[in-house]
């Protein structure tokens, strides 16, 4: 489980920025609007940051509370995905029940591939997310 003060910064790529249209995959139509902030695995690993296929799921786990420093952001992130099937590590930060609500963020306060994003912890439960 993270605690106060841990925190990563990573570099905005086009898929993060534009999660619906630039996919690696085509399992599914093209959608405007998504967005998602990857968790480097060495991170996810250190921080104890987990998915859904980790047997203690919830808040502190794979679900945290979130604001963003410039105030355009506050609700639930999910701890999604992983590496390969079966991982118990997180890849990604997306909205719960919203995978536009990064998206909503990153056009808000105009993030551009290339940008850093920080992510902080202030508590087990609770993190900041800043545009660098």
């Amino acid at each position: 489980m993270p605690r106060a003060g841990d925190y990563f910064i990573v570099e905005l790529k086009r898929s993060h920025i534009d999660w619906g249209n630039h996919r690696y995959t085509d399992t599914r139509d093209p959608i405007d609007g998504e967005g998602y902030i990857p968790i480097p695995v060495n991170y996810a690993r250190r921080f104890g940051i987990y998915n859904s296929n980790h047997s203690n799921t919830g808040l502190g786990y794979n679900l945290f509370n979130c604001i963003s420093s410039d105030g355009y952001f506050e609700g639930v992130l999910k701890a999604a995905g992983s590496k390969e099937a079966g991982d118990i590590y997180a890849k990604q930060f997306e909205g719960s029940g919203d995978l536009k609500a990064l998206g909503r963020w990153f056009s808000e306060c105009g993030a551009r591939v290339g940008d850093q994003v920080k992510v902080q912890w202030v508590s087990p439960t609770d993190i900041i997310i800043e545009l660098l």
